[in-house]
């Protein structure tokens, strides 16, 4: 009787175990399934106010101590540690351009705690040409902000207008 009554405990045991971890696990699904909603809206709202004329983007969504990777070879590939460090990298790109690059489509995939949003991207250099470019930038979230970025472009456009154009005159 005393071995049925502890197989009984211990399989009550176990049962409970398993509902409480089922319950927890739908409770942590729903939690993600929200985070994943938030995250992904707020990128989508983020790149709109951009091609909207915005130009807060990258201090609205970047963390200031993210890891910017750039793939691919060239001048311009690497790792930027750190926002400030992404955004002098991009200056001299900046400055060679009469209009700031607008994102004129994107489209938005989040899945957990990274964000995916693959986008065009157009401007005109200050030489009168047109640049344009095809992005994929994947987020990764924390906190309301990107802590990781891992980003693909064709980086041949991005380097010629660095090279083709030339630098404005300091102010």
């Amino acid at each position: 009787m005393r071995k049925l009554k502890t197989g009984l405990l211990v399989g009550n045991f176990l049962a409970g175990l398993i509902l409480a971890g089922a319950a927890s696990s739908s409770a942590l699904a729903s939690q993600n399934a929200e985070a994943e909603a938030r995250n992904g809206q707020f990128i989508s709202e983020a790149f709109d106010r951009w091609a909207a004329g915005g130009n807060t983007f990258f201090n609205d969504v970047l963390a200031p101590d993210v890891v910017w990777t750039i793939e691919g070879s060239g001048p311009s590939a690497g790792v930027y540690r750190g926002r400030d460090s992404l955004l002098a990298m991009v200056k001299p790109f900046a400055d060679r351009l009469a209009q700031p690059v607008r994102p004129v489509s994107k489209n938005v995939w989040a899945d957990g705690d990274h964000v995916i949003v693959r986008w065009a991207g157009v401007a005109r250099a200050r030489d009168g040409q047109d640049y344009a470019n095809d992005y994929v930038w994947i987020f990764r979230m924390q906190n309301g902000q990107a802590v990781e970025v891992t980003a693909f472009l064709d980086l041949a456009p991005f380097d010629d207008v660095l090279r083709r154009v030339p630098e404005p005159p300091a102010n």
